[in-house]
């Protein structure tokens, strides 16, 4: 059995990742993929939460996680390659026509 806090410490640190990827990077692959490692992050803590409670209501949690994550997934992949074949680029700050 692994103990819960270090699952949740992993998932911190997955999450901590993410953010970072999100903050620190400038193509639009790097900071969707970091959006989709937090959401994962979260998934790791319910289940997590889940086991260590006998609960299922974490594993519930999860399943619209998922769902959401998956519809993120299409619509993200559509809007970034709608922009690629206006702008030739995914560098977020050659996105200036995103600017006021």
């Amino acid at each position: 059995m692994i103990p819960t806090q270090h699952v949740l410490i992993l998932s911190a640190v997955l999450f901590t990742t993410g953010v970072l990827g999100v903050m620190l990077r400038r193509n639009v692959i790097v900071i969707f993929m970091s959006i989709e490692l937090m959401l994962n992050a979260v998934n790791l803590s319910f289940v997590a939460f889940a086991r260590a409670l006998d609960s299922m209501t974490g594993i519930i949690f999860i399943f619209f996680i998922i769902v959401v994550a998956a519809a993120e997934a299409v619509v993200g992949l559509s809007i970034i390659l709608s922009i690629y074949r206006n702008q030739k680029t995914l560098n977020v700050d050659e996105f200036n026509w995103l600017k006021w």
